[in-house]
């Protein structure tokens, strides 16, 4: 690997490409081409842009930040680009792990491409000191629910299409199906006869707490011990086996996360319920809208407490959310969210909700000690 961040393999040229500091700056091309194949695969695979990020968001997110380095990565066969990798290096914690992605651009398939693209990733992450590799794959649900052969996952629950594209290469190159997330689709609005039922109930469980909500940005009174809400997300959800630490979450942390935010396009809300009594801050749910993409919302984190549980307060706090995201974008149609299959109780609330498998996600790991 040379100083340049560029490698040749096989006459397979793979470049490290400059993340502009917008979408219309005078580098930005190279990232526009980069951007352009994502959201080509992603129109194939689903027929639509719901899954992809707006071209101002990847822009925001590939710049990385204090807490992990991104590189991205353009692969080039005879001048033409036929490829792109990207690569994350955490900073703050798991600074032994690595992310790696890898795609092929569908006329150039089936070459060794992508096997080139992953090991000069692979190389570079080795060179700086990582020695645990993670990778994910999304496709629609349709070969699962329609009885196709699965690998199961390590963590005892789901499975992926045993003969798709996407797990034969990941098997190849010793990577190891860890955990599944189902990805779900709920259309929107919610209708509020169904809201109301669910919430009477579960506010009836949820007594000596309040919900609170904001748009946008945290206010200042509560911005720590948000935070500190926020560093149990890593911990208190399934990770199976992939061995993760846990993020330590500040006041600065969260800021950092709605700038970036903000200087994407990505509009949020967010509902907290407080516990009366002593003032923590006991479940929290978070939804993101992209005015580019307008028929989409996204249902990020939902976490509660652990010494919390048993009130129906997730439930109680993504009603909320959601009555809130009815009034703020009028013009979404549906919301989305990811969950690790072995999570039975939050994918139980989002079964009441209404929201139905459109996909899964597959996590694997590689692991060189």
């Amino acid at each position: 690997m040379s100083s340049s961040n560029s490698s040749v393999n096989g006459g397979l040229s793979v470049k490290r490409i400059a993340v502009p500091e917008s979408p219309d700056a005078g580098n930005a091309s190279d990232f526009r081409v980069f951007h352009g194949l994502l959201v080509a695969h992603q129109r194939e695979l689903w027929g639509n842009q719901d899954r992809s990020p707006t071209l101002a968001e990847a822009v925001h997110f590939w710049q990385g930040n204090a807490y992990e380095e991104r590189q991205v990565f353009l692969a080039y066969r005879d001048g033409a680009v036929v490829g792109s990798g990207t690569l994350t290096l955490p900073l703050s914690e798991n600074t032994t792990t690595a992310g790696v992605d890898v795609l092929v651009d569908s006329p150039f398939r089936r070459r060794g491409f992508g096997s080139r693209i992953l090991g000069v990733l692979e190389q570079l992450a080795r060179g700086r000191g990582r020695i645990s590799f993670d990778a994910y794959c999304e496709e629609p649900i349709a070969p699962v629910l329609e009885g196709a052969a699965l690998l199961d996952a390590k963590s005892g629950t789901g499975g992926v299409p045993v003969d798709s594209a996407s797990t034969q290469f990941a098997l190849h190159h010793g990577y190891s199906l860890e955990q599944v997330e189902t990805n779900s689709t709920l259309p929107f609005p919610v209708e509020e006869e169904v809201l109301r039922v669910l919430d009477v109930e579960a506010t009836r469980r949820a007594g000596g707490y309040s919900v609170i909500a904001w748009q946008d940005k945290c206010p200042e009174e509560l911005v720590d011990v948000f935070a500190r809400l926020k560093s149990l997300m890593s911990t208190e959800v399934p990770i199976a086996g992939l061995g993760w630490e846990g993020e330590e979450w500040d006041a600065l942390r969260v800021r950092q996360e709605e700038s970036t935010w903000a200087a994407s396009g990505v509009d949020s809300v967010v509902a907290v319920a407080r516990h009366d009594a002593t003032g923590e801050l006991a479940a929290y749910t978070v939804l993101t809208h992209r005015g580019a993409l307008p028929a989409v919302i996204y249902q990020e984190d939902t976490l509660v407490a652990p010494g919390h549980r048993g009130h129906r307060l997730g439930m109680v706090v993504k009603i909320a959310n959601l009555r809130r995201a009815k009034e703020l974008w009028p013009d979404a149609t549906s919301v989305m969210t990811w969950n690790a299959n072995e999570n039975r109780h939050m994918l139980a609330i989002n079964i009441a909700l209404g929201f139905k498998p459109s996909g899964f996600e597959g996590e694997w790991q590689k692991r060189l000690e």
